[in-house]
């Protein structure tokens, strides 16, 4: 079974995250979208609100599973026998970031490979830590939210 990891904190989950999940359906048998937890982090949005709207998000998608983790994502791949980290690349820092962790994961488990997607070009110019931005300026975050998450906030 082909199964993938797209593992992020998604504080929140916005349109460019759920873009790259529907797009790598085809590719995989099954897709778990994990929320990673780091104790030592500060969050915009609690635990149990990020569940939510990753849970809303992928509520009709049978091939999606939510789950939350900690600890090294290696490991949780071992551990759901996950054999691809799916990853999306907005920009070359997003490449070079994201190219030293592939290695990292692979050193760490050998039969994990990871699979970047390019980002689709409207969801090239902004992330969670913009759309945070934006909820603390008061301002509309809907254009960068999946719809069930604005109707959660």
């Amino acid at each position: 079974m082909r199964i993938a990891l797209f593992a992020g904190s998604f504080d929140p989950i916005t349109k460019g995250h759920e873009d790259i999940v529907r797009r790598a359906i085809p590719l995989f048998d099954k897709i778990i979208v994990a929320m990673g937890v780091n104790s030592v982090k500060t969050y915009h949005f609690s635990e149990e609100r990020r569940m939510m709207f990753l849970e809303a998000t992928f509520a009709n998608s049978p091939s999606i599973e939510v789950l939350k983790y900690d600890g090294l994502t290696a490991d949780f791949c071992k551990k759901h026998q996950v054999n691809a980290i799916l990853r999306g690349l907005r920009n070359a820092a997003d490449f070079d970031y994201e190219y030293s962790i592939a290695h990292l994961n692979k050193h760490l488990n050998k039969e994990l490979e990871t699979v970047f997607l390019a980002a689709s070009p409207e969801f090239i110019c902004f992330s969670s830590t913009i759309v945070r931005e934006i909820l603390k300026g008061g301002k509309d975050p809907s254009p960068y939210l999946p719809r069930p998450v604005i109707d959660l906030i």
